[in-house]
């Protein structure tokens, strides 16, 4: 079978069309072809051609030029799929009767890859329904795992600074201008372009700091769900962008930013704060959730211009008319994400086994809200993974008094800078003594947003049983035991009187539509 994208190819792909030109049978070939590539299918492997074009963002125009950038798309994928990405092929002999690694001078090169199916590409799976919220948590660990061990960008280099971040951001406004965009569009445009101005010049300072702190990286780049396959039920990343550097070398907030915007874009809200949350939890990187809503909203302008573009082409009235909804469609989701819901902080109440990390992780995708855990970040600032055992006694080691002060102390640091960036917090922990609660509740009263002290309640035999199950099942950052379950009980930490109008109780049956209703309720309705 041939499928060809344009019925007068050049010499050399019409060549390569042929299954005699490969060095094993191809009895099927097809070519893909982009603005920038062909890719030949042939076979188990898939040849990747670089055009001869110079397009202003990239330059493939030279020999040499092509070999290079076949060459540091194979360096940089082969970090992220190296099953995938194999070797980088001169071709040789003629346009009409070329060899692949043959001898002589080349005069094109290819980069050799293995294929998988297309159905295994992460965006089909979520048009058929077949990716779940388990999928999601194990590409947010994937993507936080790639993050950690990428280059991190020189301090003298421009990549990271205020202007080589904002600067794009405005020029999206410019370039739709000139694109002439529909009737209507113009007031929501006229106003995210002064949000985004003013965002510049608020988050200067954070920028800095960002790039300061190693979160300025060498990233993917272009880290949308149809760059992401399921292979064997785990989570590939491919594609990275490798012709211009300034589209990598960037924050890895912004890299989080497009893979939520662009399950946000699908209507998939749940996955999205599922996949940031668990991505949050591994990295720690709450710190970025200070510029995650600039770098949405970038991301949604950036697919808006890239719609008006195609709009604005010589191509079937249709088409047009079909990018120019989805100019619009973008642009809304641009407006929603700079003017989010009101911002909140939840601090969760209860003892070990009363449901608290089970409701807060069915909030967080309703409310499109942030959760740090007390049992994850207690691990965290000793220097262990989350479903590390510390082997500490209740009360001691890691769980002594100056432990839990230093953990509720990081709780607050993170419920501070999320609610900076305009987010809801949910605090995921057992809150038991009154300053812990008081904490989180100056923190909201300085922050000027509602606070909602959600008390999870169960029966002894629930507690004792859910403890015991969640035992037997491992992989759980908490370490609570049935000795630590009775301490706690022993010990109190009712709510106060005084506290009462701040809180929401709910017991083992209280999930679901009724609990959201009246947290909504709470936050939506407060002064």
């Amino acid at each position: 079978m041939t499928t060809l994208a344009n019925p007068a190819p050049p010499p050399l792909i019409a060549a390569l069309m042929e299954s005699r030109h490969y060095p094993y049978p191809a009895t099927t070939i097809e070519l893909i072809e982009t603005h920038i590539s062909w890719v030949l299918l042939a076979g188990e492997f898939a040849y990747k051609i670089k055009k001869p074009v110079a397009l202003g963002f990239l330059d493939f125009s030279t020999l040499e030029a092509r070999r290079h950038f076949c060459n540091e798309e194979l360096r940089l994928n082969r970090a992220i799929a190296p099953q995938l990405y194999l070797e980088v092929l001169p071709i040789t002999g003629t346009a009409a009767a070329p060899q692949f690694g043959g001898d002589g001078l080349p005069f094109e090169y290819a980069l050799r890859m293995r294929r998988f199916a297309q159905d295994d590409l992460l965006d089909h799976q979520v048009r058929c329904g077949a990716a779940d919220a388990a999928l999601f948590e194990r590409l947010a660990a994937t993507i936080a795992a790639f993050h950690a061990r990428t280059a991190v960008a020189a301090a003298d280099s421009v990549h990271g600074s205020p202007a080589n971040i904002t600067q794009p951001a405005r020029e999206n406004f410019e370039q739709i201008a000139a694109l002439m965009p529909p009737d209507g569009s113009q007031e929501v445009l006229s106003k995210l372009r002064a949000w985004t101005a003013s965002e510049s010049a608020r988050l200067e300072t954070v920028f800095l700091q960002r790039k300061a702190g190693g979160r300025v990286r060498e990233c993917h780049g272009d880290l949308h769900l149809g760059n992401i396959a399921v292979i064997d039920g785990v989570p590939v990343l491919f594609d990275s962008i490798e012709f211009n550097p300034e589209f990598r070398w960037i924050d890895v907030s912004s890299e989080i930013a497009f893979l939520v915007m662009d399950l946000l874009d699908r209507d998939l809200a749940a996955l999205a704060w599922r996949c940031l949350n668990r991505y949050l939890e591994i990295s720690g990187d709450y710190a970025g959730l200070e510029v995650l809503r600039y770098y949405l909203v970038y991301r949604a302008m950036v697919r808006a211009k890239v719609a008006l573009l195609h709009a604005r082409q010589p191509v079937a009235g249709a088409v047009r008319r079909g990018d120019e909804k989805s100019f619009l469609h973008h642009v809304q989701l641009a407006a929603r994400l700079a003017a989010p819901p009101r911002p909140a902080l939840v601090l969760m109440h209860g003892v070990t086994g009363s449901g608290k990390s089970t409701v807060a992780q069915e909030l967080l995708a309703v409310l499109g809200a942030v959760r740090v855990r007390s049992d994850v970040e207690r691990k965290r600032l000793y220097g262990l993974p989350a479903e590390a055992r510390s082997g500490s006694a209740p009360g001691a080691g890691i769980y002594d008094a100056a432990a839990t002060q230093r953990t509720y102390a990081r709780l607050a640091e993170v419920a501070r800078g999320a609610l900076r960036g305009g987010w809801r917090v949910i605090v995921d922990a057992a809150s038991l003594q009154r300053q812990q609660r008081d904490l989180c509740r100056q923190i909201a009263r300085d922050a000027g947003v509602p606070f909602v002290l959600l008390s999870c309640h169960a029966e002894r035999a629930v507690l004792r049983e859910r403890l015991a199950r969640r035992a037997a099942a491992g992989g759980d950052a908490s370490e609570s035991t049935l000795e630590v379950l009775e301490q706690q009980i022993a010990a109190g930490g009712e709510i106060a009187a005084d506290e009462a109008a701040d809180v929401i109780v709910c017991g083992s049956a209280d999930h679901g539509a009724d609990l959201l209703a009246r947290l909504l309720s709470r936050i939506d309705g407060a002064g």
